[in-house]
C-alpha cells in the first residue's frame, strides 16, 4: 500500500503528463482532435479534484523561500543545497571565532600567569586546571 505522499506524488505526475499532452495537443490543433482535448481537459479537473481530496491526509511543511526559487524559475531542490552551503559557511565562521577566542584565553592566561602568578596558581587550582 502507497503512502499518502507517495500518492500524491503519483497524482501530481500524472496531472504534470496531462498538461503536457494538453499542450501538445494545443501547440498543433485540429478540429478532429476537440473530443480528445475535452477528455484530455475533463481527466485535469479530475485530477485536481483528486489532488484536492488528498490535502487533508498530508502534513507537509514548505519553507516559504522555495517558492521563490519556483517563481524565479530556479529548481527547488537547490533550496536545500544553498541552505547546507549557508550553514557550513557559518560554521567555518564560528569555528573561527571560537580558535580566536581559545588563542585570545592561551596569551592572557600566560600574560597574567607572568604577571600575578600567585593569583593565577589560586584561579587554576580552583577551576582544576593543575
Amino acid at each position: 500500500m502507497t503512502s499518502p505522499l507517495e500518492n500524491l506524488e503519483n497524482h501530481l505526475e500524472m496531472f504534470i503528463e496531462n498538461v503536457r499532452q494538453i499542450r501538445i495537443i494545443v501547440s498543433d490543433f485540429q478540429p478532429q482532435g476537440q473530443n480528445v482535448l475535452n477528455q484530455k481537459i475533463q481527466s485535469l479537473v479530475t485530477g485536481l479534484q483528486e489532488i484536492d481530496k488528498m490535502k487533508n491526509q498530508i502534513d507537509v511543511n514548505v519553507p516559504l523561500e522555495v517558492f521563490d526559487y519556483i517563481d524565479q524559475g530556479r529548481n527547488p531542490q537547490l533550496y536545500t543545497k544553498d541552505c547546507i552551503d549557508k550553514a557550513l559557511t557559518k560554521n567555518e565562521e564560528v569555528k573561527g571565532k571560537i580558535d580566536s577566542y581559545r588563542k585570545f584565553k592561551s596569551n592572557l592566561m600566560k600574560e597574567l600567569s607572568e604577571t600575578f602568578p600567585v593569583e593565577i596558581s589560586k584561579y587554576k587550582a580552583i577551576r582544576g586546571d593543575e
